[in-house]
């Protein structure tokens, strides 16, 4: 198992990194950067309206400003804000797109912006890892917030995004299940059709990096008793790195499941941008931001 602190140490080594925060006059998103620089993650542009800023600081974190490595930079509207701190990863200045207390849209339409935004020309999906203590492991979901309802050639675009961020923490060959009701191909469940034409894909060579194997469900994906019992064999049964949903609705469900009924923790981040975005929910506690940062800095190309 790549466990979080693992990835936190990983992250640490890594130098010269900037992280961009949009709109980070947050309680949360300062807790993360606190911790973050007690590991010396990162160094940060803070974003947003000062004295708020300043107050959380002064209030919460005292000493942050002054210990080095975090500046503040005014911006008078979220929008404002979004468009510094898009410039800034897009001008190099920083090399991590962070979301404070911002709507998402209005974050995401600044990163697609034509003129200054960090598009590629890449699906940008969004990969999230859990550390699952009921099966002591691991493990990728993805695409569990950014693409509703994608089609396969989304879906082998999200592959390797998620293949990548998995490279980036150490696993050269990840074993990618795309997940479906059923482990055989029915006509009438384009989950299973698409599962099986992202493995066609993978061994002739379309798909690289990684191990595709599919379908597969949940099940015999994460479990080689399952996968025993339902005689399903293959390199990925049972033991499956990157879990590959078919819908944002079975991503949303898996997601949350594994957080409130598993008591996993988790890191996500968005890939496919010319850099990686740490897009958390305002919900998410300073420990999951902090492993999202961690896991976004280890993505760093």
């Amino acid at each position: 198992m790549v466990s979080f602190n693992d990835i936190i140490k990983q992250a640490s080594s890594k130098k010269e990194v900037t992280v961009a925060v949009v709109c980070a006059e947050d309680l949360e998103v300062l807790s993360a950067v606190q911790m973050a620089r007690s590991y010396e993650l990162a160094n940060f542009i803070l974003i947003g309206n000062e004295q708020k800023i300043d107050g959380i600081i002064a209030a919460h974190f005292p000493g942050l400003l002054e210990s080095g490595g975090v500046v503040t930079l005014s911006a008078d509207t979220q929008l404002q804000a979004a468009t510094k701190g898009v410039q800034a990863v897009s001008e190099g200045e920083a090399s991590v797109l962070m979301k404070g207390h911002i709507e998402t849209s209005l974050l995401l339409k600044e990163v697609l912006n034509k003129e200054y935004g960090l598009r590629t020309g890449s699906v940008l999906s969004h990969v999230a890892l859990f550390e699952v203590p009921a099966i002591e492991r691991s493990i990728f979901v993805t695409d569990a917030a950014m693409n509703i309802e994608p089609e396969l050639q989304q879906k082998a675009q999200i592959i390797n995004n998620a293949v990548a961020v998995a490279h980036g923490i150490g696993i050269s060959e990840p074993k990618v299940a795309p997940l479906a009701a059923v482990e055989v191909v029915n006509p009438a469940m384009q989950a299973t059709v698409d599962a099986a034409a992202l493995t066609q894909m993978n061994r002739r060579g379309q798909i690289a990096g990684c191990i595709v194997d599919g379908p597969l469900a949940l099940d015999n994906a994460i479990s080689h008793e399952a996968a025993h019992h339902k005689k399903v064999g293959g390199d990925v049964a049972g033991q499956a790195d990157i879990l590959l949903v078919p819908t944002i609705e079975a991503g949303n469900i898996l997601y949350k499941s594994l957080m409130y009924f598993g008591n996993s923790q988790v890191g996500a981040v968005i890939a496919g941008a010319k850099a990686p975005i740490v897009l958390t929910s305002r919900a998410d506690s300073g420990q999951s931001k902090l492993h999202s940062l961690a896991l976004a800095i280890c993505s760093i190309n």
